[in-house]
């Protein structure tokens, strides 16, 4: 169950220390698209998610999105945010995570992951040894086939909080 742990609890993208995870060695953060960065419904980002991408760019951070979405899905959001994005990466396994690190020259120790399911986005980077942080949903939305994974999570979750190892609304950095 461990592995489903994260390493930092926060409510919201926008509730990161960012400067922390700054000063801790963090060169990269891997931002989840759907309920992460954006609601499912929307097919562009809104101001404050610009603002806040803008300003981890200004901190230095090199800011990728990495999503099993489709192409076609993030590409808005990666030109919008003059980001970086990895498509069809079938989280959690690790082939897009290895082709991202090995790309950009990055250790373990300097990329963060940042994403809303513990099922793939938490799972994916503590399988790399990456800084992984879970953050809440934007929305209760998501795509039908998520549905499977979310019963899942929501196993685990019951698992996680039973063990005292995560209890949602605990946030923690």
């Amino acid at each position: 169950m461990e592995k489903f742990r994260p390493d930092i609890y926060q409510k919201s993208i926008f509730t990161i220390d960012y400067n922390k995870l700054k000063k801790s060695g963090i060169k990269c953060l891997l931002f989840d698209l759907d309920n992460t960065l954006s609601s499912m419904s929307s097919n562009m980002p809104d101001t404050k998610t610009k603002s806040l991408i803008a300003s981890l760019n200004d901190l230095g951070f090199r800011v990728i999105i990495i999503s099993n979405s489709k192409k076609n899905r993030i590409e808005p959001f990666k030109d919008h945010l003059n980001v970086d994005a990895a498509a069809n990466s079938f989280k959690p396994f690790k082939n897009k995570y290895t082709k991202i690190q090995k790309i950009y020259n990055l250790k373990d120790t300097e990329i963060a992951c940042i994403g809303d399911q513990l099922v793939t986005d938490i799972l994916g980077a503590n399988r790399m040894g990456f800084t992984s942080i879970l953050v809440n949903p934007i929305s209760t939305y998501d795509f039908k086939i998520s549905k499977i994974t979310q019963i899942l999570e929501r196993k685990v979750y019951k698992k996680l909080n039973k063990m005292g190892l995560l209890t949602k609304g605990n946030y923690y950095d």
